[in-house]
């Protein structure tokens, strides 16, 4: 009985050893186990772009968020009373706001570069010169009796999100007078952040010219409010990395290494709401100049603003994000470990070589490492560089353990120029981005048939007999 035993013991481990299948099947749940800690990469890159990000608001927040600036507008306050039932009255009050016949801004953006820690911060100043025109104010097209309008209690109002960021006093020219706004609106139907003043429109109504300047500081993106029946803007800035967004895209533009120049035109029939109207009657922006890291405006770096807001403008974009970069290299790990499971497999196969699962693990914590090194690196480094330094020390790693593992100079030189080509067709992907699907379906299809041709002789049914 015991021999029996034993014999049955012997077949079963014997089988065990000399299994495709069961390699196969353990090769394919290591594979699935280092889908774990690959997942986990994810999580590094988010948690290393969420430190960065916290650093850039903090220095952010003490020069100047991403600014938006809206308007003017000229809000004038209401009263009136309606009858009820039952002898009641029912009281009635807010603004009615006018927005202006013609907007012209132009301006200079000055960006500059500052470091916390390891990280870079791109903040920039902005001197804006606005003029314009109000005229006719159609208070007949509101929905409230225009002898209720309290016409000198009016008030001039400029949105800027992010109050901080102001950084000299605003000086109004409005209809031959002068003014000095103040911070804060009295309303937030408009706008949530700004500066305002009283102004008497009591005398005349028809049409007054305003002219103003801003300076400003902010970090990473401007924004503009075409508020305007017909609004233009010049702005022109030293950053050769601008990304034109918003709901309008400039009229002009020219970019070169030293900068850019870029032209906006807007008109009314552009926007979904009319010159003048009583309450938020124009989409407001969201928050109190918050800026894209805490999501008060719902901004999103790489996709701009999120809300229903009309704007246009621009953001200052740095050349490299490495953790994008380094997030895009990690869609490739799994495909990575698959392939180079399969060619120690087929060493194993076509050349009798045995390679132990725990060896297989090994190995896939090497690639899985990569990707560690590379963002690690690329925080201090290039990301070109930084992908080339831990793509050598992952190559080395793996080429010298394969080298204890076959004791064959040409398997291993087989396996190192694998990894290789992987790491070259892998870092090619990350280039092209647009062609990225059709390079890389045809990198596919080659290895493919790189894997049908290697195994074309192979009698899979009797490989365990052999």
């Amino acid at each position: 009985m015991s021999s029996t035993t034993t014999s049955f013991w012997d077949r079963l481990n014997n089988w065990a050893r000399r299994s495709v299948t069961l390699k196969l099947a353990i090769i394919g749940f290591l594979i699935l186990f280092l889908l774990i800690p690959t997942s986990m990469l994810d999580g590094l890159i988010y948690e290393r772009q969420q430190l960065r990000d916290n650093a850039q608001t903090e220095v952010a927040s003490k020069w100047g968020l991403a600014q938006t600036v809206g308007g003017p507008v000229i809000s004038v306050p209401y009263y009136y009373e309606t009858a009820g039932g039952e002898d009641k009255i029912i009281p009635h009050s807010g603004y009615a706001h006018f927005l202006p016949d013609d907007i012209s801004m132009t301006g200079e953006l000055v960006p500059e570069e500052r470091y916390r820690g390891i990280y870079v911060v791109v903040l920039y100043n902005t001197k804006i010169a606005v003029d314009g025109t109000f005229g006719n104010f159609d208070a007949a097209a509101l929905n409230v009796p225009e002898t209720s309008l309290r016409w000198e209690d009016a008030l001039f109002t400029v949105g800027i999100s992010d109050m901080t960021g102001v950084q000299a006093a605003i000086d109004l020219q409005f209809g031959g007078e002068t003014y000095d706004l103040g911070p804060g609106t009295v309303t937030s139907d408009v706008f949530s952040s700004g500066a305002s003043v009283p102004i008497n429109l009591t005398a005349d109504r028809d049409s007054i010219d305003f002219r103003f300047a801003l300076d400003l500081n902010g970090s990473s993106a401007i924004y503009f409010r075409p508020f305007g029946k017909r609004t233009t803007l010049e702005l022109t800035g030293g950053w050769a990395n601008p990304s034109f967004d918003g709901t309008f895209l400039p009229k002009d533009r020219e970019v070169t290494g030293e900068g850019f120049t870029a032209s906006w035109e807007v008109l009314q029939l552009n926007r979904n709401y009319p010159q003048q109207g009583t309450g938020s009657f124009a989409p407001k922006v969201q928050g109190s100049g918050i800026n894209e890291f805490t999501n008060s405006y719902r901004y999103d770096q790489y996709s701009g603003f999120e809300d229903n807001t009309d704007r246009f403008g621009l953001r200052l974009l740095l050349p490299v994000d490495e953790y994008k970069k380094t997030y895009r290299s990690t869609n490739f790990a799994v495909l990575f470990i698959f392939i180079t499971f399969l060619t120690f497999f087929f060493i194993e196969v076509l050349n009798r070589r045995r390679v132990h699962p725990i060896q297989y693990l090994l190995i896939g914590a090497a690639i899985i490492l990569f990707y560690v090194l590379l963002l690690s690196i690329s925080e201090h480094l290039l990301f070109n560089a930084a992908y080339w330094i831990s793509c050598a020390a992952i190559v080395t790693l793996i080429t010298g353990y394969s080298w204890f593992i076959l004791k064959n100079v040409k398997l291993t030189a087989i396996v190192a120029g694998l990894l290789l080509v992987l790491y070259v067709f892998f870092y090619s992907l990350l280039q092209l981005q647009d062609y990225a699907l059709l390079f890389g379906s045809l990198g596919l299809l080659l290895i493919l048939a790189v894997i049908m041709y290697l195994t074309r002789n192979i009698d899979w049914y009797n490989l365990n007999q052999d």
